[in-house]
């Protein structure tokens, strides 16, 4: 009887531990939301973030305003100069401005050839990059090793090249005297001029864009739990079901940010399309050069560059979709 009356207290005691941790917990899961809110709304986050934000509003958002009003054929202010300077310049009609620049650039013979030039070569190079990325960082993820890893590192070599520089090796390396054209003359092989054409402008822009892409991808792919695959594997799933219903949906945000990033900037390319591409049709990166400066008629060449920037605005859609969907995904939202 003693003992029983020693040890009813104790197996109170016991349970009461457990109800008053249990209770302890719900209490600071309610404070963790608070904090969070608090540092959210920290005065010292926001000022630390003003800095970049007056920078881009200072010397990107006030010259893009100043440049699109012109487009509009407001010619005054800080563009009453290039307005004197320019030929064709079309001034506002009206209170909001006109389109009579946009009319004059859409109407000219040039400009649908060079606009498809441009969308085209950017959704070819884009997806040849992606599927080469993706080919590079499905192998590193599932074989591994030293051959691997090698060819990771080549991969990489054209992130080290000034693209001035691959542009002109391409130029020579296509040329009509250049290597490619000698090396198959020797066997009476007549190899085709691939500089001044399409192809040789999606070559270089493939070369140039794909470490980057490669270097996102991979990172996303390998960021995947080896726990999910080899429970894939043991269940009896095929690689393409694994890499279908597992991968592509793990790493599908790098794959976005990647796409999203080469499309933008093979878009906006000059290098590549001016030593390699055609003079007509050209890419829009370079015939905006040669309305700007050549022919001196500025306010189509702005004109031009609206039309990229729309088109490029598309494409960071997807972007802000893919870090918005992370953010969900991680409950940073």
């Amino acid at each position: 009887a003693s003992s029983s009356s020693t040890s009813y207290p104790r197996r109170n005691a016991d349970r009461c531990k457990p109800a008053k941790a249990t209770s302890a917990r719900p209490a600071s899961r309610a404070k963790s939301p608070r904090l969070s809110a608090a540092a959210k709304l920290s005065p010292l986050g926001f000022f630390m973030a003003l800095p970049p934000v007056l920078v881009v509003l200072c010397f990107v958002g006030i010259p893009i305003f100043i440049a699109f009003s012109f487009s509009l054929g407001f010619t005054g202010g800080p563009n009453e100069v290039i307005s004197i300077i320019g030929q064709d310049i079309y001034k506002k009609t009206s209170w909001w401005g006109t389109l009579d620049a946009y009319k004059a650039v859409f109407n000219d013979a040039r400009f649908p050839g060079d606009l498809w030039m441009t969308l085209s070569v950017t959704f070819i190079s884009t997806t040849v990059v992606l599927l080469m990325a993706l080919g590079m960082g499905i192998y590193q993820r599932i074989k591994g090793g030293r051959i691997a890893s090698l060819l990771s590192t080549l991969s990489l070599v054209p992130l080290f090249v000034p693209v001035v520089i691959s542009a002109w090796a391409i130029h020579t390396f296509y040329d009509g005297n250049g290597f490619m054209k000698t090396f198959f003359m020797q066997f009476g092989i007549d190899f085709p001029t691939l500089t001044s054409t399409r192809t040789a402008v999606i070559l270089g822009t493939i070369w140039t864009s794909l470490p980057f892409a490669i270097l996102m991808v991979t990172s996303g792919l390998q960021s995947i739990p080896d726990a999910l695959i080899e429970t894939a594997q043991d269940a009896g799933a095929s690689f393409m079901r694994i890499l279908r219903t597992i991968m592509i949906p793990l790493a599908f945000v790098p794959i976005v940010i990647a796409g999203t990033f080469t499309a933008i900037g093979i878009m906006g390319s000059f290098t590549v399309p001016l030593f390699l591409g055609p003079n007509q049709p050209t890419m829009l990166g370079v015939e905006i050069s040669n309305f700007f400066g050549a022919y001196n008629r500025p306010q189509h060449s702005i004109v031009m560059a609206f039309v990229i920037f729309a088109a490029a605005s598309g494409i960071a859609v997807l972007y802000i979709w893919a870090n918005v969907r992370s953010a969900k995904q991680s409950g940073r939202i």
